[in-house]
């Protein structure tokens, strides 16, 4: 039958028009079929990963197509994908939030950190297609060594074979880094330096580093390693523009919170940079505008507005270890907190919200002083959800989640649907995992330690199925209780008072 005869012609209209639209958009439209050999075969593209419901990317559609328009003349193309149709494929390149922007290089995704307005897209799309590394001349030297806080530049001859190895680490670093190169024998020779070297210059801490091996051999991990490793402060101030480079270490982060409103405030700082600069292989180090980011204290379980207070962090595993506010922050107790931290002599402090007086609802609420007590039980499947009250996603899912702590509420003492607030409560150690984005979906089998992660749709039934699937107890629910039925006649009246002509009585 002709779609013609099922749908009227308002319908007709509006559906030639999304048609029309689609067919005039410069945005290419992917599914798992297409996408890899879309994005493998492009020196460059940017992706969307987006919901059609989510307001962010409605706000961003008009900027991207704009986008899309304008860069379509410089072959660089733009394209998206619906993670409702896609979910598969939106799940499989982590995408967490929408919309998440991802740029491919020939099919290896960076992620896209620029603006979301058409001229800072297109901006920003244009500089990834200029070269990686910058030629530096005579007359540009002494400017470009200044010209950002990390400037690295390899001072060689053409086609040196180093130089290929250079070109990969500054091809994937271009957003951090600036990357020069000289092969001008006068201006390195001004420089004072003899190739083959490769040469950081930086407007903090030691402005000039070689690299300390013979540059010839390096390779691009190794070089990678070293720039990173330069590209930390010994202490600096972090705020929402830098915590990202402190946040992908592996070390852990000391924080010095201060009130830069007093007087003393560079004083603080100064008397632990000689304990920073000590223990920078080990551990970075930074201050923090207390005042302005108070509530980054309490996430730190600083529960006190003190200042100054001293906090360690392990952020690969979310733990916290706050030094004590009722103690003074001195060089000495600062080091000695430090040492012991590093000797695994101190016990992180965890959050935890009061332990429930009751448990009403179908699904546990679990809080971090339980963490071990319900999760550990070996006698029990365990099915969590990690969730922060604000998270929108976390909101949508409640329902259904709450749908499937009632679907097993009859054998809750082998199957547990439990759910924690995140931000309110801290994982104990004895976590393997960590939470990475909101709701988190972990279960852990009876009687095992390992925990699965849940990356199925949201459905209730995808939920009983992975739970049918990777549960080590019995699953056979008790036959439904019966009804028990009493014959009008053989029941005994429970009052002769209030009756009413149809014979019923009132309930005592």
């Amino acid at each position: 039958m002709r779609l013609s005869s099922l749908l009227p012609a308002s319908l007709l209209a509006i559906s030639s028009f999304v048609i029309a639209a689609e067919a005039d958009s410069d945005v290419l439209s992917l599914t798992a079929d297409s996408f890899d050999k879309s994005v493998k075969k492009e020196d460059l593209m940017l992706v969307e990963f987006f919901a059609p419901w989510c307001g962010h990317c409605k706000a961003l559609a008009p900027h991207y197509e704009e986008a899309a328009t304008t860069l379509k003349e410089k072959s660089i193309k733009l394209a998206k994908v619906d993670c409702v149709d896609q979910a598969d494929l939106c799940q499989s390149h982590g995408v967490q939030g929408y919309p998440t922007l991802k740029v491919f290089r020939n099919g290896t995704p960076t992620d896209y950190n620029g603006p979301r307005k058409a001229d800072g897209i297109v901006s920003y799309m244009i500089k990834q297609s200029l070269p990686a590394v910058n030629e530096v001349t005579s007359a540009n030297h002494e400017e470009f060594v200044k010209s950002d806080k990390l400037v690295v530049i390899a001072y060689t001859s053409k086609d040196e074979p180093v130089m290929k190895e250079f070109a990969t680490v500054a091809d994937a670093n271009r957003e951090e880094y600036l990357f020069g190169h000289v092969t001008d024998a006068d201006v390195t020779a001004a420089a004072g330096i003899t190739p083959p070297q490769i040469v950081v210059y930086r407007s903090f801490d030691e402005p000039r580093t070689e690299y300390p091996l013979p540059a010839k051999g390096a390779k691009a991990k190794e070089l990678e390693e070293w720039i990173e490793e330069l590209s930390v402060p010994v202490i600096d101030e972090v705020n929402g523009e830098n915590y990202g480079l402190y946040a992908s270490s592996e070390k852990p982060l000391a924080y010095l919170f201060i009130d830069r409103t007093q007087e003393d405030f560079q004083e603080q700082i100064d008397k632990i940079r000689p304990i920073a600069t000590e223990f920078k292989n080990k551990m970075n180090f930074v201050w923090i505008d207390a005042i302005k980011f108070a509530d980054h204290g309490k996430a730190l379980n600083l529960h006190e507005a003190k200042w100054p207070a001293f906090v360690i962090q392990d952020i690969k595993k979310q733990l916290k270890y706050p030094m004590s506010q009722g103690e003074l922050v001195t060089s000495t107790n600062v080091q000695d907190w430090v040492e012991r931290y590093l000797k695994k002599e101190l016990k992180p402090e965890l959050k935890s919200e009061p332990v429930p007086e009751s448990q009403d609802e179908p699904v546990f609420t679990l809080v971090g002083k339980q963490f071990d007590e319900v999760v550990f039980d070996d006698s029990k499947d365990v099915f969590l959800e990690l969730y922060a009250t604000w998270c929108g996603h976390c909101k949508r899912l409640k329902p259904t989640w709450d749908q499937l702590g009632e679907h097993f509420a009859p054998i809750k003492e082998r199957v547990v649907i439990a759910k924690m607030e995140a931000q309110q409560n801290d994982l104990p150690p004895s976590a393997p995992f960590r939470v990475a984005g909101f709701p988190t979906l972990k279960f852990k089998p009876a009687g095992q330690k390992e925990f699965l992660d849940y990356e199925g749709d949201r459905s209730l039934e995808s939920l009983v199925a992975f739970v049918e699937e990777n549960s080590k107890n019995d699953l056979t629910f008790p036959p439904p209780t019966p009804e028990v039925e009493v014959e009008a006649d053989k029941q005994a009246p429970l009052s002769t008072e209030n009756t009413t002509d149809s014979g019923k009585h009132d309930e005592l």
